[in-house]
C-alpha cells in the first residue's frame, strides 16, 4: 500500500535559493591533483583498461576521505556538489576519462545509460530534435525541462562549456513537495500514484511503444524518507503511447512542479567551467539546462561526460519506485542485441 507524507520536509534538503552560499563548491588542491594523477597511473598499470578497473585499482587516501564526506552531503544533505579545478589541459582524452572513471568508482556503481550499455556517455548536441517523441534531451541543444535521471546520482564532467547558454539549473524537489502540500494538496494522490514512463525503444523489448511495467510515483515515501522521480516528457509520451492521454488535473499537477522549479526564489543557477564535476542527487534535486549555442570548431563544442551512479549504500526505495527501466530495482537501461556490455 502506498505510503503518504502529510507533513512538510524539513532540514537542509528542502532548500531555497537564498539558503545557498558557497558550501556546494570544492576546488581541488595541488595535493588532490597529485593524488588523482598517481591513482590514474596505478589504474593504467592494472591492465583492466581505462574504463574497466575497480575502486581498488584507483586508491585515494586523503582525497578519498574528503569525497566520502561530500557524498554524504549529496546523498542526505543539500543534494548537490561541484568539484572544481581538474586540469584537463594537461590530459589527453584517455587520461581524463581514467581520472573521472576512477573518481566515479569511489562515488558508487555506474549503470547503463543507453541500449549500447555505455556507462560513460557524452552529453552534446548531435543534431537531434528534442520535440521528436523518441528523442533524448542530452543529444540536443534544446532547453530541458526540470527532471531527474534514472540513478541515485548524476555526475557530469565539463570537458568544454558552450559558447553561449547551457546554464545548469537546480531546484530542491523537497521544497517543491512542500509547495504542493501547501498550495495544491489535491494533487498529492495522483503524484504518489505516479505515471508510466516512456522507455523510447530502450526497454527490455526494444520496442518503441514499451513503457514502464508499473506507474512510477513522482513522490515516494519509504522508511521515513521522501524521494522524487520526475520527467514530464517521459510521462506525457508514455500516456499517449498507451492510449491514456494525461488528464487536465494531471497536467495541472505536472505543470505546477515545472513552474515551481523555475521560480526565482527556489531555483539555483550555475555555469559549469571546464574541469568541473557536478554531482546531483536525483531523489532530492531536479535539474534542467538552458538552450545553448556552440562554437563552430568541433573540438570546442559543448561536451560533458556523464555517469549515472548508484551509491554504494543507497537509501531504501519502494519496489514500484525503484524499477524505472523494467530491468529491476535500480537497474540501468536494458542492453540491446550487440549493444555493448552487460552491467
Amino acid at each position: 500500500m502506498q505510503q503518504f507524507l502529510g507533513s512538510p520536509v524539513t532540514g537542509v534538503t528542502a532548500w531555497r535559493r537564498a539558503d545557498i552560499g558557497d558550501e556546494w563548491l570544492y576546488t581541488f588542491t595541488d595535493a588532490d591533483i597529485a593524488e588523482l594523477e598517481q591513482a590514474a597511473r596505478h589504474a593504467q598499470r592494472s591492465g583492466n583498461g581505462h574504463l574497466g578497473f575497480t575502486r581498488g585499482d584507483f586508491p585515494l587516501d586523503a582525497l578519498g576521505d574528503r569525497i566520502a564526506g561530500l557524498l554524504a552531503d549529496v546523498e542526505s544533505g543539500r543534494g548537490f556538489f561541484v568539484l572544481r579545478g581538474l586540469p584537463l589541459h594537461r590530459y589527453d582524452r584517455e587520461t581524463a576519462e581514467t581520472v573521472y572513471w576512477g573518481l566515479g568508482r569511489h562515488f558508487g556503481t555506474a549503470i547503463s545509460q543507453n541500449a549500447k550499455g555505455q556507462r560513460l556517455v557524452e552529453v552534446c548536441d548531435r543534431g537531434h530534435d528534442y520535440t521528436e517523441i523518441n528523442s533524448r534531451g542530452y543529444t540536443t541543444r534544446a532547453r530541458l525541462l526540470p527532471h531527474v535521471d534514472t540513478s541515485d546520482m548524476t555526475a557530469l564532467l565539463c570537458l568544454h562549456p558552450a559558447k553561449e547558454g547551457g546554464l545548469s539549473t537546480l531546484a530542491s524537489s523537497m521544497t517543491i513537495y512542500n509547495e504542493v502540500l501547501a498550495r495544491h494538496p489535491e494533487h498529492l494522490e495522483l503524484l504518489f500514484r505516479g505515471f508510466h514512463h516512456d522507455l523510447r525503444g530502450e526497454g527490455v523489448t526494444g520496442r518503441l511503444d514499451e513503457v514502464t511495467n508499473n506507474r512510477i510515483p513522482v513522490f515516494s515515501f519509504c522508511e521515513g524518507q521522501l524521494s522524487c522521480c520526475f520527467n514530464y516528457k517521459a510521462m506525457e509520451t508514455a500516456a499517449d503511447k498507451i492510449g491514456q492521454p494525461l488528464t487536465a488535473l494531471e497536467r495541472e499537477a505536472l505543470d505546477f512542479i515545472v513552474e515551481t522549479a523555475d521560480r526565482s526564489d527556489i531555483r539555483f543557477d550555475m555555469a559549469l567551467e571546464r574541469g568541473d564535476i557536478q554531482l546531483i542527487n536525483n531523489y532530492a534535486v531536479l535539474h534542467s539546462r538552458s538552450d545553448f549555442v556552440d562554437y563552430p570548431e568541433p573540438e570546442r563544442k559543448r561536451n560533458m561526460l556523464r555517469l549515472w551512479v548508484n551509491f554504494h549504500n543507497g537509501r531504501p526505495l519502494a519496489p514500484a519506485f525503484a524499477d524505472r527501466f523494467n530491468t529491476g530495482a535500480r537497474g540501468g537501461v536494458a542492453v540491446g542485441p550487440g549493444g555493448g556490455y552487460a552491467i
